[in-house]
C-alpha cells in the first residue's frame, strides 16, 4: 500500500484536468463539517465534495431532495474554512437550479461568496443547458453529474444502474460531450455501466469522476461515511469499506457509560 504524499498547494480546476491528461487518478471524498474536512485534506485528498447528501447523513432524511441552499452554504463554509490545499466542490441543492437560469445563477453565486467553495456541481445534461451556461457566464466553474442523479430519484423510481439500454447510453454520451462543450471542467458518473463509464472517459477531454461507474473513470469520490463504516445498512456493490469506525465509536462510548456509571470515571487524576 503506498502512502499518499499531502499536498503542498491548492488544487484547482485546472490541476484535475492536468491529473487526467498524464493519467494520475483523481481522489474525491465528501465532508460536511469543520472536523471531519479537516482530516480529509490533511490525508491528501485532491479535491472534497460538499454533496447535498448531507440531507442523508447529516440530517437522516430518506433523499437529498430536502437540504436547502442555505443548509448547503452553512456546510460548505465549514468545509472550506478547515481546507488548506483540496478544491471544494458544493452541490447547489435540488429546486435551485433547474428550471430558471438566473435563480441558477443566483444560487451559484451565493455558494461561491457566502461559503468560499471553489466550484459548484449540478445535476442533469441538456435539461439544465441554460442554467450551465447562466452559472459559466459568472466564471464560476461547474461539474456536471450524470446517470443516476439523486435529485431525480422520484423519477427514476429506484436507486439502480442507469443506462443499460443501448438508447440510454448513446443519450448519457451525448449528454457528457454537451457539458465539456459548454464549459464543465469534470463530470460525475454515477451507477452506470463500466464500459459506458470508460467509453465517456475516452471520449472527454474533462475528468470523470466516478462512483459506482468501474475502475476506467479518470477518478473517484465516496461519501467519506459510508467508505469509513458509518452506515452499517448501507451496502451497495460499489462501496468497499476502509475502515469499521462506526464500531469503533459504538465501543468507545459504551465504554464511556460503563465507566461513568461504574465510577471508574474521571478519576482523580483526571481532575482539577
Amino acid at each position: 500500500m503506498s502512502i499518499q504524499t499531502p499536498r503542498t498547494k491548492k488544487v484547482t480546476a485546472l490541476e484535475l484536468q492536468k491529473m487526467k491528461k498524464r493519467g494520475e487518478k483523481i481522489t474525491f471524498l465528501t465532508s460536511y463539517d469543520y472536523t471531519m474536512a479537516k482530516i480529509v485534506d490533511n490525508a491528501g485528498i485532491d479535491a472534497i465534495l460538499v454533496g447535498d447528501t448531507a440531507s442523508n447523513v447529516m440530517a437522516g432524511n430518506d433523499t437529498t431532495l430536502p437540504i436547502t441552499l442555505d443548509n448547503m452554504i452553512y456546510h460548505a463554509k465549514s468545509v472550506v474554512n478547515a481546507v488548506e490545499n483540496a478544491m471544494v466542490v458544493s452541490d447547489i441543492p435540488f429546486g435551485s437550479y433547474q428550471g430558471d437560469p438566473l435563480q441558477a445563477l443566483h444560487a451559484a453565486v451565493r455558494i461561491m461568496k457566502e461559503s468560499g467553495a471553489n466550484a459548484v456541481k449540478v445535476e442533469g445534461g441538456e435539461e439544465i443547458k441554460e442554467s450551465i451556461q447562466k452559472i459559466l457566464t459568472a466564471g464560476i466553474p461547474v461539474v456536471g453529474h450524470l446517470g443516476l442523479t439523486p435529485q431525480s430519484i422520484f423519477k427514476f423510481g429506484t436507486f439502480s444502474v442507469q443506462a443499460k439500454k443501448e438508447e440510454e447510453a448513446k443519450l448519457l454520451l451525448k449528454n457528457a460531450k454537451l457539458l465539456e462543450e459548454l464549459g464543465c471542467f469534470a463530470v460525475v458518473l454515477e451507477a452506470i455501466p463500466a464500459d459506458l463509464a470508460k467509453e465517456v472517459s475516452e471520449a472527454l477531454t474533462i475528468p470523470t469522476i466516478g462512483i459506482g461507474a468501474g475502475p476506467d473513470t479518470d477518478g473517484q469520490v465516496l461519501v467519506i461515511h459510508d467508505m469509513l463504516g458509518m452506515t452499517p445498512n448501507f451496502k451497495p456493490k460499489y462501496l468497499r469499506k476502509y475502515a469499521e469506525v462506526g464500531q469503533i465509536m459504538d465501543n468507545a462510548i459504551k465504554n464511556y457509560i460503563s465507566d461513568v456509571k461504574e465510577k471508574a470515571f474521571p478519576s482523580y487524576d483526571e481532575s482539577y
